[in-house]
């Protein structure tokens, strides 16, 4: 069957932190959204999971590229040789020649016509025949298994790596969002700069990124205390090896000053529902999805602030990668589908 399986569908959550790729129903990629190129040659070195592990540790003959900012694509050569690179994972020789690749890719809700067709122009230069795109709130509600099609109000919160997107929707449109450059990225370098500030210690990305999925925490008192993180790094002023001990209550100050933007993006969509969709989503609460609903207490926090019960999406983080999927399943149906270039 392979000689006329000559269509490969493939459901793609092109993120600023990962980019995940579905592929028969399955998760087959999941990989850091960076690119390593040789600074002589301008060829690539790596991509995803193998350019990750030389992010910081770069000679002067490699550089590391993260194609996309704050959602959106920062660096259009890069973003291409992540897109080919990583299809390329997925095709297998089953096929005798080239299938033709039909795409659904999600993108951020507050997106311009340039940054959609940035998205659009790469993914047809990896490869792309049919591309369409959805915007990340509805995949996120997808993915959360919510019918988006329905006459009734719902919510959701999907908390990236490069933006935060706060929607409701109704009968398959978005009604009213709010999308800020507060996400994953930003935490990270909230705690990167408390550790410097407070501690005197210098760390990197990475480490500040394992400490947010450690201990990272969005209120001050949890009933689950995760136990206190221990790293060691060079001291700002002697730049010698210094040991320090981290608890998640020290995390939920550095991230305050972010979460408050995120509290006050979703007051302003809670002020825009219409009232009758806003009974709906008192009724059904507010979904969380993205990597950032992994962060401790934040559905408490979001629902001691909004007054409204908040739930975690199952297995937050491909929850927009699912609801790609079942976008993709469904062309015909979801009317809300862009076709890049009819």
């Amino acid at each position: 069957m392979g000689f006329f399986s000559l269509t490969q569908e493939l459901a793609i959550d092109l993120g600023t932190a990962n980019t995940l790729i579905i592929y028969n129903g399955k998760v087959v990629v999941n990989e850091p959204s960076i690119v390593a190129l040789d600074n002589n040659t301008g060829k690539v070195v790596a991509i995803g999971d193998k350019a990750k592990l030389m992010e910081g540790k770069e000679n002067s003959n490699i550089r590391t590229i993260r194609p996309l900012k704050n959602g959106v694509i920062a660096d259009f050569n890069a973003a291409e040789i992540l897109l080919r690179g990583l299809i390329k994972k997925v095709r297998t020789s089953s096929t005798m020649f080239a299938p033709t690749l039909r795409m659904v890719i999600c993108i951020p809700s507050g997106s311009t016509n340039v940054e959609i067709r940035a998205v659009g122009d790469s993914a047809e230069r990896a490869g792309g025949r049919d591309v369409y795109m959805i915007f990340e709130p509805m995949a996120a509600a997808l993915g959360a298994g919510l019918d988006v099609e329905a006459p009734a109000g719902n919510m959701v919160i999907d908390i990236g790596g490069g933006t935060s997107e706060i929607a409701c929707i109704s009968l398959g449109g978005i009604v009213c969002s709010e999308s800020i450059n507060v996400a994953g990225d930003v935490f990270t370098d909230d705690i990167k700069q408390y550790v410097r500030h407070q501690h005197s210690v210098r760390i990197d990305d990475r480490m500040a990124e394992r400490i947010k999925c450690a201990i990272g925490a969005a209120v001050p008192e949890l009933d689950d205390e995760p136990e206190d993180y221990v790293l060691t790094g060079p001291d700002i002023y002697t730049q010698l090896p210094k040991t320090i001990t981290l608890c998640y209550n020290e995390i939920a100050y550095a991230l305050e000053k972010s979460l408050v933007k995120l509290d006050n993006a979703l007051l302003q969509v809670m002020q825009a529902m219409p009232p009758g969709l806003y009974s709906d989503v008192v009724e059904k609460g507010i979904y969380l999805a993205g990597g950032g609903a992994l962060i401790k207490g934040l559905d408490q926090r979001l629902s001691k602030k909004s007054g409204i019960p908040v739930h975690i999406a199952e297995d937050p983080l491909s929850a927009v990668a699912r609801g790609t999927n079942i976008a993709m399943k469904n062309l015909d149906e979801f009317s809300f589908l862009m076709k890049y270039k009819y």
